[in-house]
């Protein structure tokens, strides 16, 4: 029985020098991490606590480096997670770690081993960050609030209609937006990431995406000023360029007058003939109706409302008659309405003699419908007969110059077809419109030191008698009996006054201004004489 117990107490002794061995053992290891032990996704199993503390001051220094950026709209701004206030909060973590299944009785270690054997132990960084330095940043956001921004069109070289701009108001909704960024952050996930702002967007009433379907002609019409002079062409491209580029939204009117005036020189007219009470006179802005009759056939073409056109009081020869559109200010007017369900872009050009404008939109008209517009002379008057000789006070005896020719009367009608397929459906009336005659007028200078010429000249001239004032100027006043010395000092008198050289008036250009007037026709040369016909 003694010896039994010897047997025992020599396992127990065993059994007391295997722990104390595995004690030892355990005392030389014990900075190593037990296996089964994890930091987030890594296994640090193995790992001594140096080596577990870097690897976790690693990964605080990724995610404290990675930006966070909010994109509003095209513009971005960032900051890391370090100027976010990031913290690593849980910084006795590896020191939990490095005492599993190396602390405590021989027991309770070898529980924790055996635990971490059936199941890993997962461990996670905390971090914290300042919630200040979140509203700042998002707050910071606020810069880039901005308005809408209207989109532009413009023709280009090719001839067709381009877009620019056309962007949305943003207003950044600070609330949501730190919401944003906290669902982020509350990941802690190193890498640098992007976050859309939230906004309140105000879009512009033109939009590229509206602009972008303006891209059909509804309308287009040409004339020809290649024959006017260089004052009356300069004011036909500087009306152009006054209309050029016009933008109306549906439902909106346009006054050609009002974008065209004052007709001044400050406002880059020169001088050019004009109409007023039935004759040619020089005033700034002459050619003006040109450019407005040019538009409102354009306008036609494309089918656009029409509230208010007048014809000149006399003929033009740049389009058929009914199909003018004179203005002057505060009497005369090209009013117009955009009636479509869409933007309308004006796009006008002069130069080398060609005068365009062309309606840019959004065609809705069937493929197969066409029209036409047929100008129709319904009376006419000749004036061929007809003249006004008009004495200058300011030009000798001699001075003879056709300052207009005869314009002819006429009532004319403006008719609209219809087609379809090519068949012809339907007949409208646009407009009427009446021309006066004018008669052909003559400047017939009157200066002169023979009194008897001269009352013979105003005589004439008062009768509208041209084949008189030609005899004067020619032959004299005839003369009474009379000595010979007399009729010697007489021809001497009547060759005195002649005047040397015909000047010619002033060149005749097409102009606009007064309440009377409407655009001349062309000049022409005929005989060396100036002729406006």
């Amino acid at each position: 029985m003694k010896k039994k117990w010897r047997i025992i107490a020599g396992a127990f002794t065993a059994a007391v020098c295997l722990a104390a061995g595995a004690q030892g053992v355990y005392a030389d290891e014990q900075n190593v991490i037990s296996d089964g032990v994890f930091i987030g996704d890594k296994d640090v199993s193995g790992m001594t606590a140096d080596e577990a503390e870097a690897y976790v001051e690693g990964e605080v220094e990724k995610l404290e480096n990675s930006m966070i950026t909010i994109q509003m709209g095209d513009s971005l701004i960032s900051k890391s997670w370090k100027e976010l206030g990031l913290q690593w909060e849980n910084t006795d973590l590896i020191e939990e770690i490095s005492q599993l299944g190396q602390t405590g009785n021989i027991v309770r270690r070898y529980k924790e081993q055996k635990d971490l054997q059936n199941e890993s132990a997962q461990y996670e960084i905390e971090y914290s960050v300042d919630e200040d330095a979140q509203e700042a940043f998002v707050d910071s956001c606020a810069q880039f609030n901005s308005e809408p921004v209207e989109g532009t069109c413009y023709v280009g070289d090719d001839g067709m209609l381009h877009v620019e701009g056309g962007t949305d108001g943003l207003t950044l909704d600070a609330d949501a937006t730190l919401v944003s960024l906290k669902e982020q952050m509350e990941t802690y996930e190193a890498g640098d990431v992007t976050i859309e702002a939230t906004v309140d967007r105000v879009s512009p009433v033109l939009t590229a995406e509206m602009l972008q379907q303006m891209s059909s002609v509804l309308g287009t019409a040409t004339t020809d000023y290649s024959a006017s002079s260089a004052a009356r062409a300069k004011n036909i491209e500087n009306g152009v360029a006054k209309l050029n580029g016009t933008l109306l939204m549906p439902g909106e009117s346009f006054s050609v007058t009002d974008a065209v005036v004052p007709f001044t020189a400050e406002n880059g007219y020169e001088l050019a003939p004009s109409y007023e009470a039935g004759q040619v006179v020089d005033s700034y802005g002459g050619g003006i109706c040109q450019v407005s009759t040019t538009l409102y056939n354009a306008l036609l073409k494309a089918e656009l409302q029409i509230d208010a056109r007048s014809n000149h009081t006399m003929i033009v020869n740049y389009v058929d008659p009914s199909k003018d559109a004179a203005i002057a200010e505060g009497v005369m007017d090209l009013v117009f309405t955009n009636n479509l369900e869409n933007p309308i872009y004006i796009s006008g050009s002069a130069y080398y003699g060609t005068l365009n404008f062309t309606i840019f939109g959004v065609e809705t008209r069937p493929a197969n419908r066409t029209i036409e517009f047929v100008s129709e002379t319904t009376s006419q008057t000749d004036p061929a007969q007809n003249i006004k000789l008009v004495a200058k006070t300011d030009q000798n005896v001699g001075y003879f110059v056709q300052v207009q020719s005869p314009h002819q009367g006429l009532s004319a009608v403006l008719w609209k077809n219809i087609y379809y397929d090519g068949v012809l459906s339907e007949t409208i009336q646009v407009n009427s419109s009446t021309y006066q005659a004018s008669p052909a007028i003559y400047e017939i200078g009157v200066v002169t030191d023979n009194q008897a010429l001269s009352s013979a000249l105003y005589t004439a001239i008062g009768q509208n008698d041209l084949a008189q004032v030609q005899n004067l100027i020619a032959n004299g006043v005839p003369q009474q009996s009379e000595t010979p010395a007399q009729s010697e000092t007489t021809q001497s008198e009547t060759a005195q006054t002649e005047a040397p050289v015909q000047t010619e008036a002033p060149q005749q250009t097409d102009a606009a201004t007064t309440p009377e007037m409407v655009d001349p026709p062309e000049q022409y040369a005929e005989d060396g004489v100036t002729v406006i016909g």
